[in-house]
């Protein structure tokens, strides 16, 4: 669908035109409570410790109204040094409005644009809380892709290796811009987990995540015995000759058995998880993980984004950082379906604690939105 000359950004905006051409107020209401907003502040203002900026406000000369301008994700103007957004819901705006004769203007000057009168009963729809399908929260899992982003070549290719953690999100996959999720969000995912607090530990972190450093090299270890195992036999290893050679080779460089045992557990997941792949359609019957590289390759985009948001690196760095993630991913895979398994294996044999059930659930999710949805990357861009 078009407007004119304008495309919808994302579906999103798509919803909201709709909505509001039909002249459905509750609909805009409805469409704007499952998405998030975003509000402009000045950089100084957001890296004051203890300070709260207030909303913004500006006259409307058309209605002669004092509005709160917000956006809409897929609205938001270029990256910019100096000014940076904050993220927010239509709930966290109703509890916070400051004058009753204000209205809320989303995407003013768009033809995505839509006003809304912000009196206490209005307020109070504001917050009535969406019900979402099947309880998930409707910020989260799923696929956005920007229709102004990359969607073609090797920029898209490579910001698709990140699409894993923008679709848990819910987050644009396909975008290189003001923000990755916020800027107080970026700057604090990049502190924990990542310990990343200035732009020189950011560059030091994609690199040890290019080089797959930091999925772990127990795993990894025990994955390429495997394959050594099955070039030395000829055939597929059982379960049991390849626990015997992780056992034999951990138990000697490892004599107080640390490692063994735990690398020893590394293969019972391995195969348990495979075996579920094979039994869901993900893998054919002979069918394996041979490497977990994609996981550190999916988090360097990843981190790149969050480094971008931050004010780590500009659009120009960043748009180099993502591309260097490429080469080594194909190394690693040949196909988007088997560097999906590979992200996939990982984050479940590493955060499978308590009951794995729910991580494997919503990892199959992910992976199935990104290999079967007809508007997935990894349906429409080739592998190499």
């Amino acid at each position: 669908m078009t407007t004119g000359s304008w495309a919808p950004p994302t579906r999103v905006e798509q919803v909201l035109y709709e909505a509001g051409a039909r002249g459905d107020r509750a609909a805009v209401v409805d469409a704007l409570g499952r998405t998030r907003l975003y509000v402009l502040i000045a950089r100084l203002h957001a890296d004051a410790p203890g300070y709260v900026p207030p909303l913004p406000s500006q006259r409307d000369e058309g209605s002669q109204r004092t509005v709160v301008p917000v956006l809409t994700e897929g609205m938001l103007p270029p990256w910019h040094p100096d000014w940076v957004f904050r993220q927010t819901t239509l709930a966290r705006l109703a509890a916070a409005w400051p004058h009753d004769r204000w209205w809320l203007a989303v995407n003013p000057g768009t033809p995505y644009a839509t006003t809304l009168p912000a009196r206490p009963a209005d307020r109070r729809a504001w917050q009535r809380p969406v019900a979402p399908a099947g309880g998930a929260d409707p910020l989260r899992m799923r696929l956005l892709t920007h229709a102004g982003g990359p969607l073609h070549g090797p920029l898209a290719q490579a910001l698709a290796l990140g699409a894993h953690l923008a679709v848990l999100n819910g987050l644009v996959w396909n975008q290189l811009g003001a923000q990755y999720e916020d800027y107080p969000t970026d700057v604090a995912r990049l502190r924990r987990p990542w310990q990343v607090h200035h732009r020189a530990g950011f560059r030091e972190k994609l690199d040890t995540l290019l080089a797959a450093r930091l999925v772990g090299r127990l795993p990894e270890a025990v994955l390429g015995m495997r394959r050594r195992l099955d070039a030395r036999l000829g055939y597929p290893p059982s379960e049991m000759q390849w626990t015997s050679m992780v056992t034999v080779n951990f138990e000697r460089d490892d004599p107080y058995g640390d490692d063994a045992a735990e690398a020893v557990e590394f293969v019972r997941r391995i195969i348990h998880y495979e075996e579920r792949f094979r039994a869901d359609g993900l893998l054919p019957p002979d069918g394996r993980v041979d490497t977990l590289a994609a996981f550190d390759h999916g988090r360097a985009v990843n981190v790149v984004r969050l480094a971008l948001g931050a004010r780590y690196c500009d659009p120009q760095e960043a748009e180099r950082s993502v591309l260097r993630v490429l080469e080594p991913a194909r190394r690693a895979y040949d196909s988007w379906s088997a560097f999906s398994l590979g992200y996939l294996l990982a984050r479940l044999i590493h955060f499978d604690e308590g009951d794995p059930e729910p991580l494997y659930q919503e990892s199959l999710a992910i992976h199935r939105t990104l290999v079967q949805d007809p508007s997935s990357p990894y349906r429409n861009l080739p592998w190499s």
